[in-house]
């Protein structure tokens, strides 16, 4: 398979890059996928700049081989007490049901990379080979920062407007996150209105109208997927949801389980878990926010503080409905095996497809 600038940017042979999927991802599955020639990612979003770093050590003491560390961009949560203990109110009923007591208050549970200056000197001491950026993007500082360490960056856009800013901030690529994706769509502001432009219309239209390469991703499960992209001028393809039920996934039972039941054939796009727009499997926690109004959910990630502790009590209770269950589309065609089976799978259907 002939290495094109991207992949040699990357420091990778297959054009397979494993999504960075907080609290599913391991080093493990990172250091697997890249020691069989695609680019593992880990996802440092919801840890701090140690844990980041640990996490880091930990795909280096598996593998020698580049990989990706993914950070959230997003804007700072604007605390809205109101909102927040109205939110809390309409869960109680799902908590009392579980036999358990929703927190009193919200925080927010995690720090965006926008203001995180010990995450930024920490990647700067570690120095991975490649860092992606979801939600936006940092200053122009941290991004020359970064780019002065000699670290490849990619960051994602869903729409045309997005990859435009992008290419204006030196990214080295661009993700192309269509409205199929698994997980939180990524873009700038929630609050805009989103065309839900598709994986294919996206990758096609980014990779005509900006001169960066494109790495398609949002339903992609298999090689033909993977093939259908590059020949619509994607360098490359992102997996997520693929790569969820492999061996070193740290999806829960339930999680797993739904993924691999009827369940999977259902998606549904939500704010009620996290915040943020996100697709999940259909499950208890997305029927609960079905209906409900954009601005009756708290910001991102204040609203994921009482997500996480309803899921928590949920799970108590031998019920799983309640997690985050981030899937995309194509979640029918997941298969489970380990993560570099997974990798050389995919190859072999993307040369067949090739052919």
């Amino acid at each position: 398979m002939p290495l094109s600038p991207l992949l040699a940017r990357l420091g990778i042979r297959l054009p397979i890059i494993q999504a960075p999927m907080a609290g599913v991802s391991p080093p493990a599955m990172a250091a697997a996928v890249s020691d069989a020639g695609g680019l593992g990612s880990i996802g440092v979003g919801a840890v701090d700049a140690d844990g980041a770093r640990a996490m880091i050590e930990a795909v280096r003491e598996r593998t020698s081989r580049p990989f990706n560390v993914n950070l959230f961009c997003h804007q700072p949560a604007k605390a809205d007490a109101a909102v927040e203990q109205a939110w809390i109110a309409r869960l109680r009923p799902e908590f009392e049901a579980l036999g358990a007591t929703p927190p009193g208050t919200l925080g927010e549970i995690y720090q965006s990379f926008v203001t995180d200056d010990a995450m930024l000197r920490m990647l700067l001491e570690m120095r991975p080979a490649v860092v992606s950026l979801h939600f936006g993007l940092p200053s122009g500082a941290v991004l020359g920062a970064l780019r002065e360490a000699g670290i490849a960056l990619l960051a994602t856009a869903t729409s045309l407007a997005e990859a435009r800013a992008i290419e204006a901030a030196g990214i080295d690529a661009i993700v192309a996150q269509g409205w199929e994706a698994g997980g939180h769509r990524g873009m700038f502001d929630p609050d805009r209105p989103d065309d839900r432009i598709g994986t294919l219309a996206l990758t096609r239209l980014l990779s005509r109208e900006t001169r960066l390469p494109v790495i398609a991703a949002g339903g992609i499960m298999d090689g033909a997927g993977i093939a259908a992209a590059l020949a619509l001028g994607a360098a490359a393809a992102q997996l997520g949801t693929a790569f969820v039920g492999c061996d070193e996934s740290l999806a829960d039972p339930g999680y797993r389980a739904a993924l691999a039941s009827d369940a999977a054939q259902h998606t549904a796009m939500t704010r009620a878990i996290s915040g943020r727009p996100a697709r999940s499997l259909a499950n208890r926690f997305t029927a609960v926010g079905a209906g409900v109004a954009d601005a009756a959910v708290p910001a991102y990630p204040i609203a994921y503080d009482l997500g996480k502790a309803l899921h928590a009590a949920g799970k108590g209770h031998g019920e799983y409905g309640f997690g985050a269950q981030w899937a995309g589309q194509g979640a029918p065609l997941a298969r489970f095996m380990p993560a570099a089976e997974l990798v050389a799978t995919l190859a072999r259907e993307l040369e067949a497809a090739r052919v």
